[in-house]
């Protein structure tokens, strides 16, 4: 098997949720630091238009979203298990509730004038002008919570995850699934990138220790790697052949047809190829870059719209 090269940026709350996933499953990957804003030429090599943060490359293979990049890597290391059998259903509803509205009002919390004061105090004016203008151009349209609404969210879902790790170890069990993954990054961002912000963890230490718990399972074993030696990896690769797939055509669009595929919310950039998956679970479009070469972009099901180019 090709190598996992995880292409993100350190303080990335959904890259942290996948790089916690790679030392619970203590796999060995390659790191390719992105930047943190567009333009991100290297990225956009490889998945032809979605920019957000982090992507999974396993040779000319280009997995989008860390709900499908969590199912990667359970495919790949199948033990220990993200999806326990008794909880298959439960930690994915469970996982996509904290990505969705516990992140959003997360970040409402933190990014209020006092924890964006601290998160880019040590750095240019322009930058952190130039970042907060790049997330408003991706959040175009989105209803976003004002802080006094974020905070008191935060808080009762604090709480009631409070609830759920005083019971034991982690949020289903005495073991972590991706339930946990998924509720961590968002806290691991108020404590570790805006600890001024982290003062709201006080009322519910059960939490903390639970953070501690996940943050000790580690990173795996991670190399560094550059954005040119990734492409380079592409374009002397073969993307996986697509075989057996069940095609569940919900669209009316066929099997080659030339698409595009972007997310719902936030970040829709659409990524153009042409369609050549489309499971129960996940798209697929083939796409060829003058870099990267012929590399298949996988993305999930849910949170992505998939619409028929014009001709």
């Amino acid at each position: 098997m090709s190598a996992l090269i995880l292409h993100h940026y350190p303080s990335s709350p959904f890259a942290q949720k996948i790089r916690s996933v790679l030392g619970f499953k203590q796999l060995a990957w390659k790191s390719v630091i992105i930047p943190s804003i567009s333009p991100k030429p290297d990225l956009v090599a490889l998945t032809g238009g979605y920019r957000k943060t982090p992507v999974l490359q396993v040779g000319a293979d280009i997995y989008c979203d860390t709900a499908l990049i969590c199912d990667v890597l359970e495919h790949i290391q199948p033990e220990p298990v993200l999806y326990p059998p008794h909880l298959k259903g439960v930690s994915r509803v469970f996982a996509q509730w904290a990505d969705t509205t516990l992140f959003w009002a997360a970040m409402a919390y933190n990014l209020q004038p006092r924890g964006a004061q601290a998160l880019f105090a040590n750095v240019a004016p322009e930058a952190a002008q130039a970042f907060g203008e790049d997330r408003r151009q991706m959040s175009t349209g989105m209803q976003r919570l004002r802080p006094p609404d974020a905070t008191a969210a935060y808080r009762s879902y604090l709480r009631r995850l409070a609830h759920m790790v005083e019971e034991h170890d982690f949020t289903f069990g005495t073991e972590p699934c991706v339930a946990d993954f998924a509720a961590y990054h968002p806290l691991w961002f108020t404590r570790q990138c805006v600890p001024v912000m982290a003062d709201i963890f006080q009322a519910t230490p059960a939490v903390l220790e639970w953070m501690d718990r996940v943050a000790a399972l580690g990173h795996g074993r991670m190399e560094k790697f550059s954005a040119a030696d990734a492409i380079t990896v592409a374009a002397g690769a073969e993307p996986i052949p697509v075989v057996d797939d069940i095609f569940q055509n919900e669209h009316g669009i066929a099997l080659g047809s030339r698409v595009t595929i972007a997310a719902e919310s936030f970040g829709t950039e659409p990524t153009e190829g042409e369609l050549i998956a489309a499971t129960r679970t996940r798209y697929t479009v083939r796409r060829t870059d003058p870099r990267a070469g012929t590399v298949h972009v996988h993305f999930p099901r849910i949170g992505y719209v998939l619409k028929e180019v014009a001709s």
